[in-house]
């Protein structure tokens, strides 16, 4: 997270759930969680596939099995659930919810939102809920074989965070500016636009390198959450774009050419919309199918790095498993 990393994208340019769907819950009772961008993503020749013990991750190409994509989901859903669950609640997942293979990292940044809207603090805790339980559900899926949560940045409070480098190299805010997902409920909106919509994509790519049928129901099930998530995000950013802060449609769109600038030369992301057309379904204008990313891709946009790396930007230490090289998308 460096300001070469801002340099680069730049160069390229309310209650409907029930008391057993509570956050608490599905953090396992300690602690408010949240749980994360679900990243699924296919996976070929830009995501570098290795053995693990323990912490030892090795070069040696193997084949990708469907155990290594959802693991690569799971690093991905960490990622999402800690910041809903700091966002909704102030605090992040439980620590049962963290161990597993590979090394164990913790959270950088990361605080509650002071929430002035109603609608949008509940649709926060409604999909910290959905995200924790993604969390306990891929873990319980792969049991002894779920990676542990690697080190995640989410800090909304320097310079150098995350967040900020992310807004930097989109122009959101100025070289060396700060960008605090957790300041307001315009910001928490444009930090969760961030992510949402690469889950999408990313369990959109991943079908193909799935083949059995109850792997496949999972995926879907996971992936439709979170194109309602996706949505959700873009109707309300919208809505409050034309009806009070108009920079809001200007920032998503920045967002989303610079997601655009570091997964390769394809122009299939897409903002908002303007003052006059909504743009809340990004989908091929022909066809409306969702478009899809590679397992690389998706780790250029969480990396923020456009060339071929193995950590950086939200997950400074890279993610656990064997699916964890970003494509070389320069």
């Amino acid at each position: 997270m460096t300001d070469d990393t801002a340099t680069q994208v730049l160069d390229a340019i309310e209650g409907r759930r029930t008391e057993r769907r509570r956050f608490l819950a599905y953090a396992g009772g300690a602690t408010a969680g949240t749980a994360a961008l679900s990243l699924l993503a296919a996976c070929g020749a830009d995501g570098t596939a290795s053995t693990t013990s323990s912490s030892t991750v090795s070069s040696v190409a193997t084949t990708t099995t469907e155990v290594d994509v959802f693991n690569f989901a799971l690093n991905l859903e960490y990622l999402e659930a800690q910041f809903y669950a700091f966002a909704a609640y102030g605090t992040g997942l439980s620590a049962a919810l963290l161990t597993g293979v590979g090394t164990q990292g913790s959270v950088t940044g990361g605080a509650q939102v002071p929430f002035t809207d109603p609608v949008v603090a509940q649709y926060a805790r409604e999909i910290a809920a959905d995200e924790a339980a993604h969390v306990t559900f891929l873990r319980s899926l792969l049991q002894s074989a779920a990676v542990a949560m690697p080190a995640i940045n989410i800090d909304g409070s320097s310079a150098t965070g995350a967040f900020s480098v992310a807004a930097q190299a989109a122009g959101v805010v100025a070289a060396g500016g700060i960008f605090n997902p957790y300041a307001s409920d315009e910001n928490f909106l444009l930090g969760a636009f961030l992510f949402e919509d690469v889950g999408v994509s990313a369990y959109k790519g991943a079908s193909p390198l799935l083949s059995n049928p109850t792997y496949i129901s999972n995926a879907a099930g996971i992936l439709a959450t979170e194109a309602y998530h996706a949505g959700l995000i873009r109707s309300v950013l919208y809505r409050k774009g034309i009806e009070a802060t108009p920079s809001l449609l200007t920032n998503a769109q920045k967002l989303s050419d610079a997601r655009d600038s570091l997964d390769g030369s394809s122009d299939d992301d897409q903002g908002i919309g303007d003052a006059t057309v909504a743009n809340i379904t990004p989908a091929d204008p022909t066809t409306a199918i969702a478009y899809s990313r590679s397992t690389g891709q998706v780790l250029n946009i969480v990396y923020l790095n456009k060339a071929s790396v193995k950590l950086g930007g939200f997950f400074p230490a890279g993610v656990n498993g064997n699916i964890f090289t970003s494509a070389p998308s320069g």
